[in-house]
């Protein structure tokens, strides 16, 4: 726990201090002082603005989305009894960037609704799309038809939002939505992370208090009725749980795929299949890896800021592969 500690706070001062503008660590500590505990260090206002306003939050709503991200991951593997179940491709994510859009865009919901709360109206109607197809498909015992209706919903939702971005938005408007779309950290600012850091450490806790049903998952919900897991109402909250974590994340950030992937297969491989190690590990290792990805994202291309989707779908895509070559060897 200390080391996972540790990491963590190297990684949110790499976060802190690398980017555009290279800071020191030195100005890093001089503005959190400042501002935590009025040391009084004498600062230019430009450097301290950059740190306290710009770079702190920035890092900090990324390693809240990394950890929330591959807490759904976990949750939808366990559930669905799938290694490739994760909220971007089972259509969690592509819901949620309709409903969000939906909202902010066509004003639906007027001021009853906020971008979150339409995200999670939509990963939630997505999700629900996606278990219907799924079982009109017929029922197998591994879940594969899921994986293939949550492509195909993501697909639909994902043609959705370019419809509404096509039909109703300005061109300023368009540029701005499809970039947010593809993962974008550039806008976050402090009241995100008081959104972000609660709700993944939320999620993570009810994933915590229920390990030991995930546990039972593992081996198939009829082996988890038995061992006196009550089913649908823990797949419910689960669920519910999933989809909420990824609708705030998306409204946040836009759309981040791989991460929900990625991290939980590569920890099971490392940890097991107990949750109890599972999942802290996994939100660690969620929060790191976004971390890493925003880093990369700000310093590939001198002067120019990549979004974080296309650095993690660089990392993600060729991992996916190697899970779909793994899988097809271990049958």
């Amino acid at each position: 726990m200390a080391l996972a500690l540790l990491a963590l706070l190297a990684a949110l001062l790499a976060g802190v201090a690398i980017g555009e503008t290279p800071i020191s660590l030195k100005l890093v500590y001089q503005v959190l002082a400042n501002h935590l505990w009025q040391a009084g260090y004498p600062l230019d206002p430009i450097d301290a603005g950059i740190v306290w306003n710009y770079r702190l939050p920035r890092t900090l709503v990324a390693a809240a989305c990394g950890a929330g991200l591959a807490t759904c991951g976990v949750i939808l593997q366990a559930l669905l009894r799938n290694a490739l179940a994760e909220p971007y491709l089972l259509g969690l994510s592509a819901g949620a960037s309709t409903g969000a859009v939906a909202v902010g865009l066509l004003g639906i919901g007027g001021a009853a609704l906020s971008l979150s709360a339409g995200a999670f109206i939509g990963a939630l109607f997505a999700f629900a799309l996606v278990l219907l197809l799924a079982r009109a498909a017929g029922p197998t015992h591994n879940n594969a038809q899921v994986i293939l209706a949550g492509i195909a919903g993501s697909q639909l939702f994902n043609a959705i939002t370019a419809f509404l971005i096509t039909k109703s938005a300005t061109a300023e408007q368009a540029r701005g939505i499809l970039f947010w779309l593809l993962g974008n950290l550039s806008g976050v600012r402090w009241p995100s992370v008081s959104l972000a850091l609660p709700v993944a450490l939320l999620g993570l806790a009810i994933c915590l208090w229920h390990r030991r049903s995930l546990d039972a998952f593992t081996f198939g919900a009829d082996s988890a009725a038995s061992l006196g897991v009550p089913v649908r109402r823990t797949q419910l909250l689960l669920i519910s749980c999933a989809a909420l974590v990824t609708a705030v994340m998306v409204s946040i950030v836009g759309a981040i795929g791989f991460v929900g992937l990625v991290i939980p297969h590569a920890l099971r491989l490392l940890l097991g299949p107990g949750h109890s190690r599972l999942l802290p590990a996994s939100a660690l290792g969620g929060a790191l890896f976004l971390i890493s990805a925003d880093v990369l994202s700000r310093t590939l291309i001198t002067g120019q800021v990549i979004p974080v989707g296309v650095v993690t779908a660089l990392i993600g895509a060729p991992v996916f592969a190697l899970i779909l070559i793994s899988r097809r060897g271990a049958r």
